[in-house]
């Protein structure tokens, strides 16, 4: 029984478990799987890329604190985020990834990072 690359259906020679008959196929079978299906899709990743990037580069230490300003002027888009975390004491937590923020008195944010 002879086996077929997924990709472009080549004749794959090499071990028994071989599915791509070379690298650049496994990238491009792998890229169609992984690609966002859709444009909203991707605008939602690229806005949540930005703003963990953001956070990131205001908190290098793991706790700060930044404005509101501060963080609209880099483009901040305050209504994306991927998880929000309430404490015992009240607060809330607004996190990308592990990169979190609260809001603060006088628009003032506190920057904090999750120890993963």
């Amino acid at each position: 029984m002879t086996k077929t690359c997924l990709e472009c259906n080549e004749k794959i020679v090499g071990r028994e478990d071989k599915k791509f008959c070379s690298d650049g196929c496994r990238n491009a079978y792998n890229n169609k799987i992984n690609k966002d299906s859709t444009n909203f899709m991707r605008n939602v990743n690229n806005k949540l890329r930005k703003n963990y990037r953001i956070l990131s580069e205001l908190n290098v230490e793991g706790k700060s604190k930044t404005t509101r300003a501060k963080l609209l002027s880099k483009g901040f888009d305050f209504e994306f985020f991927t998880n929000i975390l309430q404490t015992k004491t009240g607060n809330t937590y607004y996190f990308l990834y592990d990169q979190g923020y609260m809001l603060l008195d006088n628009d003032f944010y506190m920057l904090v990072k999750k120890d993963i």
